[in-house]
């Protein structure tokens, strides 16, 4: 059963993980990549309703997994489908899709009327819910709305503490091609911290790619800490949760690397918390942008991108301060989807440029990130 926070109770056949699980509930739109987006740590506290019907078909395999801790969990709380999981049918494929949700204990549904659950998540916003799978078939109806009922909303919620890694750790690989797999850093250029809001794989991939010695740090390291590094660069993370509750430690430290003129590049949470920083605001979504097939316009250039979008928050461009120049915007709802620092170097963006799943539109804002970092490299050189 899925028993939502108003009531509804809506009837299945269980998946994966036995049990329950409890979140909020969001749709997401992309028709590949179910792997990459169940263990992408952003989805903290999410149940994931898939609109696309046939999940699973292809499998699973250990290349796919977008979680750089692996002593957490993705975060994921449980998955809605419409059609049964069927024996998965391509060559890269190391277990089933089921098997795979049994091991990570994830908790799920199928025989779903997806259409119908989306229509009600547009219309009546993310709802807190509640996935019961017995393999009796005994369940306590009362007892499942009152759970989800009594769940917290996730505005206020800090989840980061629940997949970021709290160990630094270096990385060195890059991007995945045909046949060679993942390939191995070279000679770096550079030296970029990324602090592990939830961090994916792929983001790190590309910036190894484009010569950037990595260090994964956690994100309850202080500034003075950070800077002891002397990083050429830093990365601010994806991750989940009300970034308000994350900004409460994450932006001071942030204001304090923008302040040093440290090069830096946020990505979805890290977008937000670094709008925080200098004094925007963020507001919880109606419903949130989940999937791999929006459309982002770059305002300068009035160029059109298709992006990976998994986002509940969003940053509200009219807090932005004089200094910050609002970038790309979303054609699905005018939402601001990206801010640049006149007087600083320091850029962010929304959607997820890495894609890992959705296309390739925005890679070129790795290599954006990459030249501010030698631009700012050259001004010190020249003081």
């Amino acid at each position: 059963m899925l028993v939502l926070a108003d009531g509804t109770v809506i009837e299945g056949f269980g998946v994966g993980g036995t049990g329950e699980a409890s979140g909020e509930v969001c749709f997401n739109t992309a028709m590949t990549g179910y792997e990459e987006i169940l263990t992408d740590p952003s989805y903290a506290g999410q149940i994931v309703t898939f609109t696309f019907p046939h999940i699973g078909n292809v499998g699973v395999n250990d290349e796919d997994i977008e979680t750089v801790n692996m002593a957490s969990s993705s975060g994921v709380r449980g998955v809605v489908l419409a059609q049964a999981i069927t024996e998965p049918s391509n060559w890269r494929a190391h277990r089933g899709f089921h098997e795979w949700l049994v091991t990570r204990g994830i908790v799920g549904i199928s025989g779903i009327d997806t259409r119908a659950l989306t229509a009600l998540i547009r219309e009546k916003g993310m709802t807190n819910a509640v996935i019961a799978h017995h393999p009796d078939g005994v369940f306590g109806v009362a007892t499942l709305v009152a759970k989800a009922k009594a769940l917290p909303s996730m505005t206020g919620l800090d989840l980061v503490p629940l997949v970021a890694s709290y160990q630094r750790q270096g990385w060195e690989e890059t991007e995945w091609s045909w046949p060679e797999g993942h390939g191995r850093q070279g000679e770096p250029r550079f030296h970029v911290l990324a602090i592990d809001y939830g961090v994916k794989r792929n983001i790190l991939r590309l910036l190894a790619a484009r010569g950037c010695k990595i260090t994964v740090v956690p994100p309850s390291m202080k500034a003075d800490e950070l800077l002891a590094l002397r990083p050429d660069g830093v990365f601010l993370a994806n991750g989940p949760g009300d970034p308000a509750a994350t900004g409460e430690y994450a932006v001071p430290v942030i204001k304090r690397l923008i302040d040093e003129r440290v090069p830096t590049f946020g990505i979805c949470l890290g977008h937000q918390i670094m709008a925080l920083a200098i004094g925007g605001k963020t507001a919880k979504m109606n419903q949130g942008h989940h999937g791999a097939n929006h459309p982002v316009k770059e305002m300068a250039t009035g160029k059109v991108e298709i992006v990976s979008m998994n986002h509940g928050f969003a940053v509200d461009a009219a807090s932005l301060p004089d200094n910050a120049v609002p970038t790309h915007v979303s054609l699905f709802d005018g939402s601001n989807c990206g801010l640049m620092l006149t007087d600083r170097p320091a850029f962010s963006v929304q959607h997820h440029p890495e894609a890992s799943p959705g296309p390739r539109d925005s890679h070129y804002l790795f290599d954006r990130f990459v030249a501010l970092m030698e631009a700012e490299r050259q001004k010190k050189r020249a003081a």
